[in-house]
């Protein structure tokens, strides 16, 4: 299902036809410094985390993270959306990139749609984000859509940043 458009990206939910996408996107090392190991490791394993992760969200919350891919020719570029956590009290915007899309601006795009789709559409008047210690250029990118440092917190007994915006 379509979620939102910008000028070069479209967002759609995450399904079983994008599991080779999701393989790869979990094993590069970025996502595995700076958001965890999700023990994925076959088409197999994605098909059963698409289904296990996002579409249980899509489901349970009426949101997750959605595929972002390139208007132009529909080529999958990564993950925007948000999440919701156990352990925190609004739902936090999650993003994630090929190493090859970095850096071109397509994060920022995303997120500061996430963001707006949120407030205009979810009704969502309060957004967190976490973030490893050392992951300054996803704590720029929050600073850039507004996001503002709240404090260090313990989750599963690794402490991160929190992050946090009202919209």
């Amino acid at each position: 299902m379509d979620i939102l458009s910008t000028e070069r990206l479209h967002l759609r939910e995450v399904t079983a036809a994008d599991a080779e996408f999701i393989l790869e996107l979990l094993n590069t090392p970025k996502f595995k410094a700076f958001i965890g190991d999700r023990g994925v490791r076959t088409i197999a394993d994605a098909a059963k985390y698409i289904e296990g992760r996002f579409t249980k969200s899509y489901i349970e919350n009426g949101f997750g993270l959605w595929l972002m891919e390139r208007a132009a020719d529909g080529g999958p570029v990564g993950i925007c959306g948000f999440v919701s956590r156990n352990e925190l009290p609004d739902p936090d915007i999650g993003f994630a990139l090929l190493p090859q899309f970095e850096r071109q601006g397509y994060a920022f795009e995303a997120a500061d749609a996430v963001m707006r789709y949120g407030r205009e559409t979810l009704k969502i008047s309060r957004v967190l984000a976490i973030t490893t210690l050392d992951n300054e250029s996803s704590a720029r990118l929050l600073g850039k859509i507004g996001f503002e440092f709240e404090r260090e917190i313990d989750m599963g007994g690794e402490t991160l940043k929190l992050f946090a915006a009202d919209i």
